[in-house]
């Protein structure tokens, strides 16, 4: 065999090796890393939470969109005790890839968060011009070290209202 041909071979194995990892993994009890996963298995389902300031240290957590039943890790802040998620990338190429659960959240907002086994049922609201905006972009800028820290207002309410970065409140399942 020639050099061309075992190099093609090899190539072809390994795609099929990391293909066939990420099919597993969603049958995986939640995510690895920043590998998505499958549905929770484990950990014990609680009531609703009113106050998630006990995360504000946490530099990401796990939680699970419904439909698809997929689990990722996501970045969080807390401001007020209230908990808000941040998807970027939402208009690029990549973003458009990877970034699907924004999308399957608008059609069920239902999610799970599942913090150290305990499972939490709640919902995300997107949030687009709302007051808090432009406070919590920049807890995630200060906390991520983005670039967006000293933006204003207006550029910070723009980067969100035209999709760029969708945020979003967890609130409590209803």
């Amino acid at each position: 065999m020639k050099l061309r041909q075992k190099l093609v071979v090899v190539a072809v194995l390994v795609i099929v090796i990391i293909t066939s990892g990420l099919v597993a993994m969603r049958f995986a009890d939640g995510p690895y890393g920043m590998l998505s996963g499958g549905a929770f298995s484990s950990g014990e389902v609680r009531s609703g939470l009113s106050d998630w300031s006990f995360l504000a240290g946490r530099e990401v957590i796990e939680f699970q969109t419904m439909a698809p039943a997929t689990a990722r890790t996501i970045w969080l802040v807390v401001v007020e005790q209230k908990l808000y998620f941040v998807s970027g990338y939402m208009n690029t190429v990549v973003g458009k890839i990877w970034k699907q659960w924004p999308g399957h959240i608008v059609e069920n907002n239902a999610i799970l968060i599942r913090v150290d086994g305990a499972i939490y049922p709640q919902r995300l609201k997107r949030l687009l011009d709302e007051p808090v905006v432009p406070a919590v972009m920049r807890k995630f800028s200060k906390k991520y070290g983005l670039s967006s820290e000293d933006a204003s207002d207006d550029a910070i309410l723009a980067v969100v209202g035209e999709g760029d970065v969708w945020l979003f409140e967890v609130v409590a399942d209803k």
